[in-house]
């Protein structure tokens, strides 16, 4: 019954990485320096050279993130199911003996990895509204009403599912 249900949680966490290194990659695919590609109406609100080289370094740090945890998801998953089959009947599939405290370890790892995935893409995604909207520092209300959300919904996000594994972790 356990380990099905870390089967589940580790199937989640392959899942939800899955969509947002899907999400990086397109993010990557995209051209950052092009000057038609804003709505910047003063000059001096342009972001320098540095946005764009954070922007595609946040990007990169995001995907490893994320691309490290599902592969430890995935590497758990396949030490918790074996399957068995001799050529005289169908595959079975049963569970194997796994040290419990292995496994805590091994999410707690991937759930850090999700955790780090998701600040680094918000903090991509906090650039790609300078180069899209104007720089922070230019004052730029659409700015503002861009990122303020993100930078407190997010962090909000990531506390839940902190405490969420904290405690599938201590159990």
């Amino acid at each position: 019954m356990t380990t099905s249900i870390h089967v589940s949680a580790l199937d989640g966490i392959v899942n939800v990485n899955s969509v947002f290194t899907l999400a990086v990659l397109i993010g990557l695919a995209w051209n950052p320096t092009d000057p038609n590609n804003n709505l910047i109406s003063e000059p001096s609100c342009n972001p320098g050279p540095s946005v764009a080289e954070d922007l595609v370094a946040f990007h990169v740090y995001s995907f490893s993130s994320f691309l490290f945890s599902s592969l430890i998801a995935l590497g758990l998953k396949q030490a918790i199911r074996i399957t068995k089959s001799p050529a005289y009947h169908p595959p079975v599939e049963f569970l194997a003996h796994i040290n419990r405290s292995l496994l805590r370890v091994g999410m707690l790892v991937s759930g850090v990895g999700s955790v780090f995935g998701c600040g680094f893409l918000m903090l991509a995604l906090v650039n790609v509204v300078q180069i899209k909207l104007g720089t922070l520092a230019c004052g730029s209300s659409q700015s503002f009403a861009a990122v303020v959300p993100l930078v407190i919904l997010v962090p909000i996000g990531l506390l839940v599912y902190v405490c969420m594994v904290l405690y599938a972790f201590t159990r």
